[in-house]
């Protein structure tokens, strides 16, 4: 009996170490979207997303194996919770810069700062908010890529038709929202090409027969691609188990530039 107790009490050490381990892994997954949208002749588009940060500190070595690949950043929400020191948030920012210019969706987490604090921060370091607006990149004459934020679905704040009022018929349209189920608002006529979201964690805690959320991953819904990430930190407790943290290096072409 009393080794029967050892066991288990080992076991569950060793659980909880492995789950702490997998919370604070750093990972990279690659993405290559062939869209017919996209421009044709015009070189690929290739940028790094990263949701739900949270309390985690980004490491040196993620941002350079993105840096020189990524035009840009894109946060999806989710950059800090209650609690969390302005010096972390900030140093995390810095981080990510290295990349290229910063874009930030605001989540449900979010609101937990001092609003008027974090855009202080923001306009201090150069961070460019997405907050129902949209921000365009030109592609040399050859059309534009229209980066869509929405604010965060939870609060009622979210409006895509007044993100949408600059944003022209031939643009390649690509919408970030911290909420995955922003997708139930959308239509034909919104013409999303590519959408971005974070928020569940990929259920981060996944034990036999139960998990909050699925995992994340890319799903085709019509035309549209929707990649939810598992997110790069973790809420409540600082552990996973079988949704490992993730970050992503999106790369968007035409079919034509496809082999």
């Amino acid at each position: 009996m009393h080794g029967m107790i050892w066991f288990v009490l080992l076991f569950a050490i060793a659980l909880l170490i492995y789950m702490v381990n997998e919370a604070f892994q750093n990972r990279i997954i690659e993405h290559r979207f062939c869209l017919e949208a996209y421009p044709a002749g015009v070189d690929a588009c290739t940028f790094f997303f990263i949701s739900d940060i949270h309390r985690r500190k980004i490491k040196p070595a993620l941002v350079d194996a993105a840096a020189g690949a990524a035009q840009f950043v894109v946060i999806g929400g989710d950059l800090l919770e209650r609690g969390v020191p302005a010096g972390r948030i900030e140093a995390n920012l810095k981080l990510l810069k290295k990349i290229g210019p910063v874009f930030f969706v605001w989540g449900n987490n979010d609101y937990e700062m001092d609003e008027q604090k974090l855009e202080s921060l923001f306009s201090h370091l150069g961070i460019h908010t997405l907050r129902n607006s949209t921000y365009f990149f030109s592609l040399k004459g050859k059309g534009r890529i229209a980066l869509i934020g929405v604010d965060d679905l939870s609060k009622e704040q979210e409006n895509l038709d007044e993100a949408l009022e600059s944003v022209h018929a031939d643009d390649f349209r690509i919408l970030v929202s911290h909420n995955p189920k922003m997708v139930h608002q959308l239509n034909e006529m919104d013409h999303i090409h590519l959408m971005l979201s974070g928020h569940t964690h990929g259920g981060q805690i996944h034990l036999p027969g139960y998990s909050p959320f699925k995992h994340g991953g890319v799903k085709k819904t019509g035309s549209m691609i929707h990649l939810i990430s598992n997110g790069y930190g973790t809420t409540v407790v600082p552990m996973r188990l079988g949704a490992k943290p993730e970050t992503h290096l999106i790369t968007i072409k035409n079919v034509r530039n496809c082999g």
